[in-house]
C-alpha cells in the first residue's frame, strides 16, 4: 500500500511525513508549489510530485496511483473539502478522511452546523448568530467576534474581527469577504484547549491522544509555544466521541475549545484533517497517521492506543515563537533558547530530518538580502 500526503509546503504535512517516516513508512508527496520549501525537503519521502493547484494534484493522484486502496492524508481544509466533494470517485480506490458520503465533511466544516451538532451532544459553546453580511441581529450582545462561516474561503482568517459596538461591526462588514458571517459572543480567553485524535469504523472507534494548552496568550491567534498532556476530562471525552460517531467521521481530527477566566470550556470547532499539533502526538508515542491507517486496516483498535503522558512536555513552533516573544521583547534571547532546548517537540527542526529547517533558514536569509538590496 502507498501512503500519500496531499498538501501545501507547511510544517503541518511535514509532521505527517515524519510521523510515518519515523515509524518505517516512506510516503509519497503531492505538494502544491511554493517558493519556500518545507514539507518537500523531508528525507522520509519516497517520491515528491510538485503541482500548481489542488485540482492538478487531484488529477495526478488519480492518474499516477492506479492501484487500489492507497491512503491519502490531508492537512488543510481546502484539500479536505476537495476530496470530500469527490468522495464518490475516490471511495472505491483510496482510503481517506471522510464521513461516509459526498459533502458530509463540508457540511460540518460550516461553523454553524458543527455548533448545532455540539449543542445536540450537550457540549457548551458561546452564543452565536449566523447572518448575511451587513445584517445586525436585534438581540446582538457585544463584544462579538466575526468569522467566515466556512474556513475553505480565501483569506478566511482576515474575516475574524473583534467588535465592541455596532459601529465596529458596521466597519467590519466593509472589509469582510464572506457573504455569510458567523457572529459569536467574544470573551477574554484565559487559554485554549486543542485535542488531537483519530477515528475509524464511521466514528465508532475514537482515540483522543493529546490535549494542548498554550504557555502564553495571544488575543488574535493561537500561541506557538504549548504544553502537551492527555485529556483528563472523561465526561468531555465521552461527549466528543459521541459527536464524532454521530458525524460518522473516519480520519485524523482536531477539536478546539476556549477556556475562560473561570476555567469553563466553550467549543469552537472540529478540523476534519491532520492538524499542525498532530506531530506532538507522535513525540508522545502516539503517531496518529500510523494509528489511523492501522485502524482502517483492522490491525489495531484505535481507542486502546492511548499512552499515558507521565510528564507533560513543551512543544514549540520555533520561528513563530521567536518572532512573537523575542522580537516583541516578551523574553530575552537567553530565556528563549532555554525554552527552545527544553521543548521536547519542535515542529520545524528534526533530529534526524534537518533539511526542512535549513530550507526555511535559507529562505529567510534570501528574503532579508533581497530587502537590503532594495
Amino acid at each position: 500500500m502507498k501512503y500519500i500526503i496531499f498538501g501545501f509546503e507547511h510544517y503541518n504535512p511535514l509532521g505527517i511525513a515524519r510521523s510515518l517516516g519515523e515509524n518505517g513508512i516512506n510516503p509519497y508527496g503531492i505538494i502544491i508549489k511554493n517558493s519556500r520549501k518545507i514539507t518537500s525537503k523531508s528525507k522520509y519521502f519516497k517520491q515528491v510530485f510538485f503541482v500548481n493547484s489542488i485540482e492538478e494534484g487531484y488529477n495526478l493522484l488519480k492518474s499516477r496511483f492506479t492501484d487500489d486502496q492507497n491512503f491519502i492524508f490531508s492537512s488543510d481544509d481546502q484539500v479536505e473539502f476537495f476530496l470530500d466533494e469527490h468522495y464518490d470517485e475516490l471511495q472505491d480506490r483510496f482510503i481517506f478522511f471522510n464521513a461516509g458520503q459526498k459533502g458530509r465533511v463540508a457540511y460540518f466544516q460550516n461553523k454553524y452546523n458543527i455548533l448545532k451538532m455540539a449543542e445536540k451532544h450537550g457540549i457548551p459553546f458561546l452564543k452565536t448568530w449566523t447572518v448575511d453580511k451587513g445584517e445586525i441581529p436585534e438581540d446582538i450582545q457585544y463584544p462579538i467576534i466575526t468569522k467566515a462561516i466556512i474556513s475553505t474561503l480565501d483569506n478566511w482568517k482576515g474575516d475574524m474581527i473583534i467588535c465592541h459596538n455596532e459601529n465596529d461591526l458596521r466597519n467590519a462588514y466593509k472589509v469582510i469577504r464572506s457573504p455569510k458571517v458567523l457572529l459569536q459572543k467574544y470573551i477574554v480567553k484565559k487559554n485554549e484547549l486543542c485535542m488531537e485524535g483519530c477515528s475509524v469504523n464511521r466514528g465508532e472507534d475514537v482515540l483522543i491522544s493529546i490535549a494542548s494548552t498554550y504557555n502564553y496568550k495571544l488575543d488574535d491567534s493561537y500561541s506557538p509555544y504549548m504544553t502537551v498532556s492527555n485529556l483528563e476530562n472523561d465526561e468531555l471525552r465521552k461527549k466528543l466521541k459521541e459527536m464524532i460517531a454521530d458525524i460518522g467521521f473516519e480520519g485524523i481530527f482536531e477539536i478546539e475549545f476556549l477556556i475562560d477566566k473561570d476555567d469553563s470550556l466553550y467549543f469552537l470547532e472540529v478540523n476534519f484533517r491532520n492538524s499542525t499539533w498532530s506531530y506532538a502526538s507522535t513525540v508522545a508515542g502516539m503517531p496518529l497517521p500510523v494509528i489511523w491507517s492501522d485502524g482502517m486496516l483492522g490491525k489495531v483498535e484505535v481507542s486502546k492506543c492511548e499512552k499515558k503522558i507521565e510528564c507533560p512536555f513543551k512543544a514549540m513552533v520555533e520561528f513563530d515563537d521567536y518572532r512573537r516573544r523575542v522580537k516583541s521583547g516578551m523574553v530575552s534571547k537567553k530565556e528563549w533558547f532555554r525554552d527552545f532546548r527544553n521543548a521536547k517537540c519542535k515542529y520545524y527542526i528534526g533530529k534526524r530530518d534537518i533539511h526542512p529547517f535549513l530550507s526555511v533558514c535559507i529562505h529567510k536569509v534570501g528574503k532579508t538580502l533581497h530587502i537590503v538590496k532594495e
